[in-house]
């Protein structure tokens, strides 16, 4: 059994967009177990996927000797893991060209620049795979189906009791904890107004603190259901999947809510690289909105009028076309 090493120790929306390479590993080599080297808020989400066999906590771990592993695949660079890498004697250490310090870490090099490709950000990470016999592309309706997030963990009874089976169950995000671009919570209210009660059931989610920031929202609307700060990682996966559709920037739980195969709906600027020709939710029922053109007077505010032009009655019209399917 050969082991492999994915790291990746960034966010949660690039976690799970890297999670599909386990799965091409898998399909790749039958007898394998695969470790993903990330820090230690990720992991329940990690380990919600089959093709994971075990998380590695960067936030503790400083020694790669004791994983045995035969290959380490730097998705997200950095040059301490390069070289702890290196000095556990992991036999193929794969990263990017454009890395100086992979030069002398990395056995493996990849000719790889994201800043300036046309690739979806799934798609630039699965060409570190080529080495070992990956394809030299793939589209983003393959990679939708090697997330592998069957790992549901159960949800209390009083959350799952809270799903309606005769209401369209819709999770709107308003916060990005700084990560994207925002629609702004004007837009999510005028949202949540044009919706029809008696077809949509609402939920806000977030973090506590994110929720603090929203509630206003709580305010107006008696009827919205307050999940900010109430799950866990896991849990909200296992809410994602019962649910029937979730609203938001470009984040960790819109990448998530598409890849447990619910109507994802992001909400994007048309500024490279936060465009969603790079960062787009990949899913069977994922669906983004964004301004058409370029917008490149507000790519240096993150007061960003392009994605807060994007009327909440294009939501609508869409999220009402859903229910009558």
């Amino acid at each position: 059994m050969k082991t492999f090493i994915i790291s990746r120790t960034d966010a949660i929306g690039d976690v799970v967009l890297t999670l599909p390479m386990a799965g091409v590993l898998k399909q790749l080599c039958a007898d394998t177990r695969i470790l993903f080297l990330g820090r230690a808020y990720t992991e329940e989400v990690v380990m919600a996927s089959e093709h994971i066999d075990g998380f590695i906590n960067w936030d503790e771990c400083k020694d790669l000797s004791a994983f045995n592993a035969d290959t380490i695949i730097h998705v997200f660079p950095d040059k301490d893991i390069a070289r702890l890498a290196k000095k556990a004697n992991i036999k193929e250490r794969i990263g990017t060209t454009n890395r100086i310090y992979h030069w002398w870490t990395c056995n493996r090099l990849v000719k790889l620049s994201r800043r300036h490709s046309p690739l979806h950000e799934a798609q630039l990470n699965l060409q570190l795979l080529r080495p070992l016999g990956a394809a030299a592309q793939y589209s983003l309706e393959e990679i939708g189906q090697y997330y592998g997030l069957t790992r549901v963990a159960p949800l209390p009874a009083e959350v799952a009791a809270q799903i309606e089976p005769h209401r369209f169950n819709l999770v709107l995000h308003p916060k990005s904890r700084g990560s994207a671009r925002e629609w702004g919570l004007d837009n999510f209210r005028e949202l949540i107004r044009l919706l029809p009660q008696d077809h949509f059931k609402i939920f806000i989610s977030g973090t506590a603190a994110e929720g603090e920031l929203v509630r206003s929202l709580f305010d107006e609307f008696p009827s919205l259901t307050d999940l900010t700060g109430r799950l866990t990682l896991s849990q909200l996966v296992s809410f994602l999947s019962r649910a029937d559709g979730l609203v938001a920037a470009s984040t960790g739980p819109l990448h998530l809510a598409a890849a447990v195969g619910i109507n994802a709906m992001g909400i994007y600027p048309p500024i490279r690289p936060m465009h969603p020709g790079r960062w787009a939710p990949i899913g069977a029922k994922a669906k983004v909105f964004v301004k058409e053109g370029e917008c490149e007077d507000c790519r240096k505010t993150g007061n960003c009028h392009c994605i807060r032009e994007i009327r909440a009655g294009m939501l609508k019209d869409y999220l009402l076309s859903l229910t009558s399917k």
